[in-house]
């Protein structure tokens, strides 16, 4: 069975607004993702502890989304006074984490071909990152500071599924 639903570009627009002595500072970039064909977009309560909020495999499955196909993941804490700790993990064990405040939103790109495909390193101690190392993000975790916070979590991907004609 073919889809009714084709697939459409998605245009990611990040602004900031802001006038220094007068003189306007702030700018706006766009750019566009295409053949956009599944989304999700969840509100995702983290308690204190970590759970897994984004995972990545081969397949899609529940909870699951192709590695291949991800180009785009967006979270926002919805709190307003508790940040959230992410933890984001590679097929190699590598880690590396981000304080995402109160109110504050992570980018996560995928590659243009790849997905999430060869994204992302880490090192720690005195090891250097080598250039273009990177391997495949496997997941996203998250644990919330002092209370329970609410996280909003935005995936898009794209696919090659057949569409009606």
């Amino acid at each position: 069975m073919a889809t009714t639903i084709p697939s459409a570009n998605m245009t990611v627009t990040v602004s900031e607004s802001l006038t220094l002595g007068g003189y306007p500072q702030g700018t706006t970039n766009s750019f566009i993702i295409s053949q956009v064909s599944e989304v999700s977009r969840r509100i995702v309560i983290v308690p204190i502890t970590e759970i897994i909020i984004v995972t990545m495999g081969s397949a899609v499955a529940a909870g699951q989304f192709h590695r291949d196909n991800v180009k785009y993941i967006r979270i926002t804490n919805k709190d307003d006074k508790n940040h959230v700790g992410l933890i984001f993990k590679n097929e190699n064990d590598d880690e590396f984490g981000v304080k995402l405040d109160a109110g504050k939103t992570f980018i996560y790109n995928g590659d243009i071909s790849g997905g999430v495909v060869d994204t992302m390193d880490a090192q720690d101690g005195d090891a250097d990152l080598a250039a273009n190392t990177f391997a495949d993000l496997v997941n996203i975790t998250a644990i919330a500071d002092t209370a329970p916070v609410d996280m909003e979590v935005f995936v898009a991907s794209t696919s090659t599924r057949p569409v009606a004609g």
